[in-house]
């Protein structure tokens, strides 16, 4: 990959700093655990994408599923074992959300990568992607929701629903406008920066990091509900 703007390199490494760091805060337990695979993780999906293993796009099955099976597979097992279910109820739901906070340096990036002409126009907030407003927003629902309590149980799980089908708009379209066989947007500049390191981090750490950290507050919200 060309030689990017060093703004980009430097946000996008703070994005995924943040990451680690409000998912390490928000286990109270079990925190060395995190910190070991979470870098084991980016370590080696670092060093995959440094290699431009990901470049290959035409292969069967296709390369792209090692950078999000597994992160996939591992918030599927969690939230379907009985016996993580105790792991998912004491994490710090506070910190979680603040942890959304990190989906404006990535849209940052993102409308920088676009100028770059890394990826298209329909991933920035210019085109098709609204996630920016879940991190903006993110401060406000955790003042608001869990240091005032002003906004009741119903409001937060609304936020969180609605910041997920944000989360899930962007991941559709930017897979469909990767240049894999079944791409459907973006032919003339596709997206291509996340087949690249860094970038590689966004699709295999940050995107399932929130994703998770939504589940995890939707749960601990619904149970909250239950309880009540």
């Amino acid at each position: 990959m060309e030689n990017l703007p060093l703004p980009i390199y430097l946000t996008f490494y703070s994005a995924t700093a943040l990451t680690f760091f409000f998912l390490w805060k928000a286990t109270p337990k079990k925190r060395l655990l995190i910190l070991i695979i979470s870098s084991i993780w980016l370590l080696i999906q670092g060093l995959i994408g440094n290699s431009d293993f990901y470049t290959i796009t035409d292969s069967m099955p296709p390369r792209f599923l090692l950078l999000i099976g597994l992160p996939l597979a591992l918030v599927a097992f969690l939230f379907s074992s009985k016996r993580t279910s105790q792991f998912l109820d004491e994490l710090d739901v506070q910190t979680l959300t603040l942890l959304h906070i990190v989906r404006i340096p990535v849209e940052l990036v993102l409308f920088w990568l676009f100028q770059q002409q890394m990826v298209p126009e329909l991933m920035t907030f210019e085109g098709r992607n609204f996630d920016i407003l879940s991190g903006l927003t993110a401060p406000i629902i955790f003042y608001f929701g869990y240091v005032n309590r002003r906004l009741n149980s119903n409001i937060l799980l609304m936020w969180n629903f609605i910041c997920l089908g944000l989360l899930i708009n962007i991941v559709v379209n930017a897979v469909l406008s990767a240049p894999f066989p079944f791409q459907q947007f973006a032919f003339d500049q596709p997206n291509r920066a996340v087949l690249y390191f860094p970038f590689v981090w966004l699709p295999c750490f940050i995107v399932p990091a929130v994703l998770f950290s939504h589940l995890v507050a939707i749960r601990q919200l619904l149970k909250r509900k239950t309880i009540s």
